[in-house]
């Protein structure tokens, strides 16, 4: 392994995929409109509208994950009201507080490996009604998911037709985070599609940063009347990229020739496979994971032993003697580093 340690922190550590350099080298010189009002930027929109079989849908460009749920969280609520998130969910937990910093709270919900219940949520709504001192609380406005989740789990589409229905019963919007979401396409386990994401959600966004292109996220609105005027919340947010076509071509790319639906097959090929040498070498795991994130319950002295070798991500320490690590493939994951590790693995323990 020479002195290169092996990468498994997370799956946006490389560049971006190939066919979307080439795109983005060779449209360098045109001359176009900015704000994402160029062709680029459209024709990414008409690809997208078509993958997820929503002929009406808004498309908004926007750069990162935090801030696609910031600006989105924002503008769907209303002052008085919080957006419902698992207690683990990554606007909860991982951003930093983004949320509350924009004026509203997330209102945690118990998980089980990162998803919450449909039944957890209606009696979450309904505390809430039936609370005579309800107008001195923050009101449940919105829901929030991922798909995957942070823990790399999925919803089925039972479990998003549930909470779907009661969202629609308290008439409040459904939003997914879709960070990950080319990892959720390529599962064997998944049978959601982009198409159920758009006729269940009021609102979700498709990743690009964590899924082979440079950066962006692409949201996607089905009903355009949810969020008027979001072109001008995202220009008041600083979200609004004066050179939108950066991430217009990228989604252009992405959406041509089903390659976000494709791109990620190697991560997921790659996970299983580690996962199983970890599982072989008697190493315990969190739970079985069916997308790219793998989260193993490590021997401190055995992450000691890893560690000049291996880059993976903190989780937790659920003990004095224990750390829970991530490892994560990503779209560009190579073969022979998940061989090299599993060799590694093999060495020393």
């Amino acid at each position: 392994m020479a002195n290169k340690k092996l990468a498994f922190t997370s799956d946006y550590m490389e560049g971006a995929h190939p066919r979307i350099l080439e795109a983005l080298t060779a449209t360098n010189m045109e001359q176009t409109p900015g704000y994402g009002l160029d062709p680029f930027c459209e024709s990414a929109r008409d690809r997208i509208r078509k993958a997820c079989d929503a002929p009406d849908a808004d498309v908004y460009f926007l750069s990162g994950g935090t801030q696609t749920n910031a600006v989105v969280i924002g503008a769907l609520l209303r002052p008085w009201q919080g957006v419902v998130s698992a207690s683990t969910g990554h606007i909860s937990v991982h951003e930093a507080g983004a949320i509350e910093f924009g004026g509203h709270k997330v209102l945690p919900l118990p998980e089980s490996m990162g998803k919450i219940r449909a039944e957890d949520l209606d009696q979450l709504l309904k505390t809430y009604e039936e609370d005579a001192n309800h107008d001195h609380m923050v009101a449940p406005g919105m829901v929030y998911l991922s798909q995957p989740t942070e823990f790399g789990t999925l919803y089925s589409l039972e479990e998003l037709r549930a909470i779907s229905r009661i969202c629609r019963h308290a008439g409040i919007p459904l939003y997914v985070d879709g960070a990950r979401l080319a990892y959720a396409l390529s599962s064997p386990q998944n049978n959601v599609d982009l198409a159920d994401l758009a006729r269940l959600c009021d609102a979700f966004y498709i990743g690009g940063t964590k899924c082979g292109a440079l950066l962006g996220e692409a949201l996607v609105v089905p009903d355009p009347a949810l969020l008027p005027h979001f072109f001008t919340i995202m220009k008041q947010n600083g979200a609004l990229m004066a050179k939108g076509r950066v991430l217009g071509i990228q989604f252009d790319t992405l959406f041509t020739d089903h390659l976000y639906q494709e791109i990620g097959q190697t991560a997921i090929a790659c996970a299983a496979k580690l996962q199983k040498a970890l599982q072989d070498a008697g190493i315990p795991l969190l739970f079985e994971s069916p997308t790219n994130q793998i989260f193993a319950v490590l021997e401190d002295d055995v992450k000691k032993k890893l560690d000049p070798y291996v880059d993976t991500s903190f989780w937790e320490k659920p003990d004095s003697t224990h750390t829970t690590v991530r490892f994560a493939t990503s779209w560009a994951t190579r073969e022979e580093d998940v061989e090299a590790l599993i060799d590694l693995l093999h060495r020393i323990l």
